[in-house]
């Protein structure tokens, strides 16, 4: 919207030209969506206190997470709000990709929505049922993978990169593509949703993953940056590094208020509509094993509970009594179970991501 305004107003001062480097247009995101968290968030923290949309807490968790109960919830709102409003203002809206991560997110964060306000509000603690949640995240990530597949101009933009390796890759087929588009959309979107369990556990690894999916997306939209490092080549696809930026810049904003102890949680309204915000950049830059990596915190937390589930049922079915691997899952739960305080979980789960983000942007050198 506003990079429009700069190019009409450049044909008489050239100086609006400098609105056309993306680089720019993402830091200006950024400190866009941080200032609209800063200055919504506390009346949105004091109307969601008022109508009382607090946090049920489960009475099978952690003991220590009693207190949390009534805490304002659904604040994902206020996330997606920054991020919308900052590519909007910033963003090159006549490019096709920013349209496709904006719609995914805010498809996903409305799932999330009827999903918190059901629990929240109609008193319903099973919130929207696992089959009609499924089903609306499958209608918009399969959607999405079809748009993105019908869309594509080169064979690199269907194509799996596989990282520290030069040449090896591997075409996919229409299906291939489709389903795996799928499931990276809608794993990751679930893989954030696991997470959010502590205060700030989620948010924080999500701005991470996301200022570094910001680099790969400049870089595989800059023709000769590409080429030098050997990156696949997405015309247009730089422009989600101002979507990325303002990710990051709204998620720093709510993390003001989320960090321990924390004033509003981010529901899944925010939790699925980050995770499916990361897919969907994955996809388009051709680094889902790269996220697969970077996002390892997300994915652990999610193998924790499959398997916690799995060895439950064979157990039981076996001896007729359920046992677990871990004292309680998600695993951030485990590890509070075995005696560390909850800061500790978060801050040591943030210092092991910022880890893994590291060796995810090594491979835009070692190939």
């Amino acid at each position: 919207m506003l990079l429009e305004l700069a190019r009409w107003l450049a044909h008489d001062i050239r100086g609006f030209n400098v609105f056309n480097y993306i680089t720019l247009r993402a830091v200006l995101a950024t400190l866009t969506a941080l200032i609209i968290s800063f200055m919504v968030g506390p009346k949105m923290i004091r109307k969601l206190t008022e109508y009382k949309v607090g946090q049920a807490v489960r009475d099978d968790g952690p003991q220590t997470h009693l207190i949390k109960a009534g805490t304002p919830t659904m604040g994902g709102a206020l996330i997606l709000v920054a991020i919308a409003i900052a590519t909007l203002l910033w963003g090159d809206l006549h490019n096709k990709y920013i349209w496709v991560v904006l719609v995914t997110t805010l498809g996903f964060g409305a799932v999330g929505w009827v999903d918190d306000y059901r629990k929240v509000v109609h008193k319903n603690p099973k919130g929207l049922s696992a089959k009609a949640k499924y089903f609306w995240q499958s209608v918009i990530g399969f959607g999405v993978a079809i748009f993105l597949f019908k869309t594509s101009v080169t064979p690199v933009e269907t194509t799996l990169i596989f990282p520290f390796f030069k040449h090896l890759v591997l075409p996919l087929s229409a299906v291939g593509f489709i389903v795996l588009t799928y499931l990276v959309i809608v794993g990751s979107s679930n893989a954030v949703n696991l997470t959010d369990g502590l205060d700030g556990l989620a948010i924080m690894p999500t701005v991470m993953v996301g200022s570094a999916l910001a680099i790969f997306a400049y870089v595989a939209g800059h023709l000769y940056f590409s080429k030098y490092l050997g990156v696949p080549y997405v015309a247009g696809s730089g422009e989600l590094m101002v979507f990325c930026a303002a990710m990051a810049g709204a998620g720093l904003g709510f993390l003001w208020f989320n960090a321990y102890p924390a004033e509003v949680f981010m529901g899944d309204v925010g939790a699925l509509a980050l995770g499916a915000a990361l897919g969907v950049v994955a996809v388009i830059v051709r680094q889902e094993i790269v996220l697969f990596i970077m996002g390892g915190v997300f994915v652990v937390e999610t193998f924790s509970v499959a398997l916690q589930v799995m060895y439950f049922k064979y157990t039981k079915h076996k001896t007729g009594v359920g046992q677990r691997i871990f004292l309680m899952a998600p695993l951030h739960h485990h590890y509070e179970q075995k005696g560390w305080k909850e800061t500790q979980v978060v801050v040591r789960f943030w210092i092991i991501t910022m880890m893994l983000v590291l060796v995810g942007l090594s491979t835009l050198k070692l190939r």
